[in-house]
């Protein structure tokens, strides 16, 4: 199994490159960042693990910025995002951004991605809350069409753009979606709570799900199985990665025996020395 980590990284922690540094020399398998742009003061929306939202929150280094330093440093650490929220940026933009960090990085890149949870940082962007399901969908119609050999043009609900010239092109091949289609890009999962909407997407347009805090997989994952076989999707190729886990032995030998081949552990939002101590501990997972 291979274990990655995850972290909110910010003004305050340690950086990226001691992070990805200490990372690669020993042995763990991948860094992935979260992202919010802003986090609004005056603010209706519940935090997501109740109580006071965590100042980190508000702190977080831009997440693409931050895996491009890791990327300079490091020769086989994976990197990779959890989540982006693509309902919160230009589609066309995000596809270039992507494409480059996935290409500089030799195919190292993961591209997790989300809906949310804050009403008040997605209204800032222009995002209406009730549809923006629909809205990264599209947007991810539209990245993976400019990420596709051929120019071509994207018409949808919500974004289009003309047949372009546009690269680089991610360095990841594309994989088979069913019924002939390709799905271009870097590998991308979903986040988000085990539901009907959610596993739809994942097997709509997406290689797998981001399961965060990994908790009730024994009933989710055949539920998320028959959704994708039934989409005619290959179900070898469903990859399924626990986010944000607190470890211990039973829980990662459960993972295991449900044949997860990945998982991606919480590291505190902290300075180099706690970051060191945290990741000795962690290595008795390797």
């Amino acid at each position: 199994m291979r274990i990655a980590t995850t972290i909110f990284l910010t003004d305050h922690t340690i950086s990226p490159v001691r992070l990805a540094r200490c990372l690669e020399e020993r042995g763990f398998a991948g860094l992935y960042l979260p992202e919010h742009t802003h986090i609004p003061v005056a603010r209706d929306t519940a935090a997501p693990m109740g109580g006071e939202l965590p100042e980190m929150y508000g702190r977080t280094l831009d997440p693409f910025i931050a895996l491009g330093q890791a990327a300079a440093v490091t020769e086989r650490l994976t990197l990779g995002t959890g989540i982006t929220l693509v309902a919160q940026h230009d589609p066309i933009d995000l596809a270039k951004q992507i494409a480059t960090l996935d290409h500089l990085s030799g195919g190292r890149f993961t591209l997790g991605i989300g809906y949310g949870w804050n009403v008040e940082e997605a209204a800032d962007h222009g995002v209406d809350w009730r549809t923006r399901r629909e809205l990264v969908r599209d947007r991810m119609a539209l990245m993976r069409t400019l990420w596709a050999p051929e120019p071509a043009a994207y018409v949808g609900q919500f974004c289009s753009v003309q047949a372009s010239t546009a690269y680089p092109k991610p360095a990841q091949p594309p994989r088979e979606l069913g019924s002939g289609h390709l799905l271009h890009g870097p590998r991308t999962l979903i986040g988000g709570q085990a539901g009907p909407k959610l596993f739809s997407a994942i097997a709509d347009h997406a290689d797998g799900w981001l399961p965060i805090g990994g908790g009730g997989l024994s009933e989710s994952l055949p539920v998320l199985r028959q959704v994708w076989e039934t989409a005619g999707r290959d179900p070898k190729t469903l990859q399924v990665v626990p986010y944000a886990v607190q470890p211990n032995p039973g829980k990662l030998g459960h993972y295991a025996d449900l044949g997860i081949e990945e998982v991606v552990l919480q590291l505190p939002s902290a300075k180099e020395a706690e970051i060191q101590r945290v990741l000795d501990g962690y290595a008795q997972y390797l």
